[in-house]
């Protein structure tokens, strides 16, 4: 086992998103998963249907005892929802773990719809979550957002990352899963320059929900565990990839990954 991550992130009932994909992600690959729950969700694959925060202070509790603790190699930040939640994390950030790598994947509405970010937690987000992001890693709709721009085209992607590192982010995975066509364009850009591109197949199914959550939380893993970014990036791409073509099908609407294809079958 290698690599500590501690993940800061909104419960997923249905199992397919958020804390619980997020610890399934870390332990099939080899890494050791810690957690502070921001908000609490009932969801299932059709959607969600409720959402009850977790206080601030008990938010940042939960994150002071474990750094203080175990530590953490890298941290993964997901639903925070409230913006004195986002406030209550950057300041544990800063208080215990000033040099350990962030990455922040700015989760603003669920598979089906539903919002999972509150106006003023967006602004708060911005301003203060992502200039410490050591990567973060929007979908087009969730960088527009930020960013304040459009950049649905392959052509407007480079500009729309650009404008995410003038936010503070020092690197930006740009998802391009949104767009259409039978491609899927991720673009890597880390100090203001393409670094890399990924390209893949897109697989037709409806099987989906969690991808962002587990694609954050594979590259987490893997810079915990001493990869660059870009290889963190590469490994996990890979990860999720297979996680989809073999789904479980699970449930009557976006149903959940296969997050434990990498684990030998009893």
């Amino acid at each position: 086992m290698k690599g500590r991550v501690l993940i800061v992130a909104g419960s997923d009932s249905g199992g397919g998103a958020g804390i619980q994909a997020d610890i399934k992600v870390v332990t099939a690959l080899g890494g050791f998963a810690m957690t502070a729950v921001t908000v609490l969700t009932a969801q299932n694959t059709e959607g969600v249907f409720g959402i009850h925060d977790v206080p601030a202070e008990f938010v940042a509790q939960q994150m002071e005892v474990v750094l203080t603790d175990i530590g953490a190699d890298c941290i993964k930040i997901g639903m925070l929802h409230q913006p004195d939640i986002v406030e209550a994390v950057c300041h544990m950030i800063d208080r215990f773990a000033s040099e350990t790598p962030v990455v922040v994947d700015p989760v603003m509405v669920a598979k089906g719809g539903a919002s999972l970010l509150t106006e003023e937690a967006m602004e708060a987000l911005k301003i203060k979550m992502v200039p410490r992001a050591t990567v973060l890693t929007p979908n087009i709709p969730e960088a527009e957002a930020l960013a304040g721009q459009k950049g649905a085209t392959i052509d407007q992607a480079e500009e729309l990352a650009r404008g995410l590192t003038v936010l503070g982010a020092r690197a930006v995975l740009l998802k391009g899963g949104h767009r259409d066509g039978g491609n899927v364009m991720d673009m890597l850009m880390e100090h203001g320059k393409v670094s890399d591109i990924y390209t893949s197949p897109r697989i037709n199914t409806v099987h989906t929900h969690g991808t962002g959550c587990t694609l954050a939380s594979a590259i987490a893993t893997g810079i915990a565990q001493g990869l660059t970014l870009r290889e963190a990036v590469a490994r996990a791409r890979n990860f999720v990839m297979e996680a989809i073509e073999t789904a479980p099908g699970f449930g009557k609407g976006h149903g959940p990954l296969n997050h434990a294809h990498t684990v030998n079958e009893y």
